[in-house]
């Protein structure tokens, strides 16, 4: 069961780290301000993409060994399909992570 909470607590930060992102966005995008960015923003934003993209790699691979001695043990339930179901939104996660940190490490990289 420590798996599945370590799996669960990833996503919720991921979540969670996800949602300041995209209402600090939503907010330059109607307000029109544009927040300068400093370095250590640029720093902060692509080490924390690092950190998530890589916990929620992390996180999904330890459960999916899981899953299986789960279902060997106690055979077929619905368990194990959610269990799969949410490491598929885990890595799909950690794809959006991957490509944001991506991004960040551009703006870091170029900026002046």
């Amino acid at each position: 069961m420590v798996f599945y909470r370590f799996c669960m607590a990833v996503n919720v930060i991921g979540f969670v780290y996800s949602g300041i992102q995209a209402y600090d966005l939503a907010y330059q995008l109607t307000s029109g301000k544009q927040k300068p960015r400093t370095r250590l923003r640029c720093y902060l934003d692509f080490v924390l993409d690092q950190v998530l993209a890589y916990l929620l790699i992390s996180a999904s691979s330890s459960a999916a060994v899981r899953v299986d001695d789960w279902q060997s043990n106690w055979g077929k339930d619905k368990f194990p399909e959610m269990a799969r179901a949410s490491m598929a939104l885990s890595l799909v996660a950690f794809i959006a992570l991957a490509l944001s940190s991506l991004v960040s490490g551009y703006t870091l990289s170029t900026y002046r």
